[in-house]
């Protein structure tokens, strides 16, 4: 069975800039995401998500209209391989604190560097590279 999900790589433009990780029950570290429901598009996904896994309103966050990525993996469920592609915007926002969901165990704010070495899964750190480049090109 296919799975589609949204994201959102979220930041803080200050100095270093910052990015949002939260950690999953299962132990690993990535972006807020979840399951597109019927009816809905890839933002408001993406934003209903963020919003519910942290807090961060939509109103709250300024999204990047030119950085779209889609990643695509398998993982088990219930004894079955899973196919899922998640498709990541980016957005900036001012907002510090976050609250959580009972979804996840925690969050942290951290520069380039360190989130990258925190994010557990390849495709999350390729996908913080390509938020950079995309960020830096910007600037």
């Amino acid at each position: 069975m296919d799975e589609v999900s949204a994201g959102i790589i979220a930041y803080r433009a200050e100095s270093p800039r910052k990015y949002l990780l939260l950690l999953y029950p299962a132990g690993h570290w990535d972006f807020p995401k979840g399951h597109i429901e019927q009816g809905e598009n890839e933002r408001d996904t993406a934003l209903r998500e963020l919003r519910e896994e942290t807090g961060i309103a939509s109103d709250e966050l300024e999204l990047k209209d030119g950085f779209k990525e889609e990643i695509e993996y398998f993982f088990k469920k219930r004894n079955e391989l899973s196919h899922k592609k998640v498709i990541y915007l980016l957005g900036e926002t001012e907002k510090k604190d976050v609250s959580i969901s009972n979804e996840h165990r925690g969050f942290i704010w951290l520069p380039f560097e360190e989130a990258k070495e925190k994010v557990t899964f390849r495709n999350a750190k390729n996908l913080l590279e390509k938020a950079k480049d995309y960020l830096e090109e910007e600037e």
